[in-house]
């Protein structure tokens, strides 16, 4: 029985919080193949959810292939065949680790993109769309947009339909979301890089729903790449002071996690 999970960080839905912490405690090794999952009840009262988003939370496990159930006994880690990737805290340095956590988005969300475009289904483009909606409202309101912004791109890798990205994906979750909680709070100070966010969100989307494999892997791989400039022409003041403070989680996670 597990009674160590990190608190949940707020943004997100609480589903995915839920799915994302027990994930971690499976790709660092805290839980192993052939170990029970904690007891639906022990997990409402562990993460203070309701029922619905536990369950919610471990169907999503479930389509990442880490757990299974078993008929009249509980769900169990299953073995992922393959171990977790790993970081070296060292190069995790405020700008740059943002900048190099990008990197690694652009060569992902590129090919997650195209692969979208060549499967989506119709729900799927509603879903992504919804998505769009979302963060835009988010904006309005006054958030940052940070979950919507996830969201929004876990909608897309879910349309690509391959499981080993999106489980790659998932497991950088926690390192991708830091990234973008500082990319998003440098952009949300200048109204041209917010609306250059949009416009770029929605040329990924277009070119998605029209089946356009290239123009989906260009739009994505040139968002990520905006993404990188807009941090580079950041305001020094902003890396001082508020850059600098929304980074360290990113570093903290890659510590606990080597």
């Amino acid at each position: 029985m597990i009674s160590h999970f990190k608190s949940i960080t707020p943004g997100a839905h609480l589903s995915d919080r839920v799915a994302d912490a027990l994930a971690a405690e499976i790709r660092a090794g805290r839980l192993v193949a052939g170990d029970k999952l904690p007891t639906e009840a022990v997990l409402v009262e562990q993460f203070s959810v309701s029922r619905t988003v536990v369950r919610e939370a471990v169907s999503r496990l479930k389509s990442l292939g880490l757990v299974d159930s078993r008929q009249g006994s509980g769900v169990y880690v299953k073995d992922a065949g393959f171990s977790p990737l790993n970081f070296d805290p060292r190069y995790a340095v405020s700008k740059q680790a943002v900048i190099q956590m990008v990197e690694v988005r652009r060569a992902l969300e590129a090919e997650v993109a195209a692969l979208a475009a060549q499967r989506r289904t119709q729900a799927d483009v509603k879903r992504i769309r919804q998505s769009i909606t979302a963060l835009e409202k988010a904006v309005q309101a006054g958030g940052d947009g940070v979950s919507e912004d996830v969201r929004f791109h876990r909608a897309i890798a879910d349309a690509a339909r391959n499981p080993f990205l999106i489980g790659t994906l998932e497991y950088l979750g926690q390192f991708l979301q830091g990234a973008t909680r500082v990319t998003r709070a440098n952009e949300a100070r200048r109204a041209d890089f917010a609306r250059q966010v949009a416009d770029e969100h929605e040329q990924i989307s277009q070119a998605i729903e029209a089946g356009d494999v290239a123009a989906a892997r260009r739009s994505a791989a040139r968002h990520m790449d905006n993404a990188i400039k807009r941090i580079e022409q950041a305001d020094p003041v902003f890396w001082q002071e508020e850059g600098v403070q929304l980074a360290r989680p990113l570093v903290t996670g890659l510590r606990h996690n080597t």
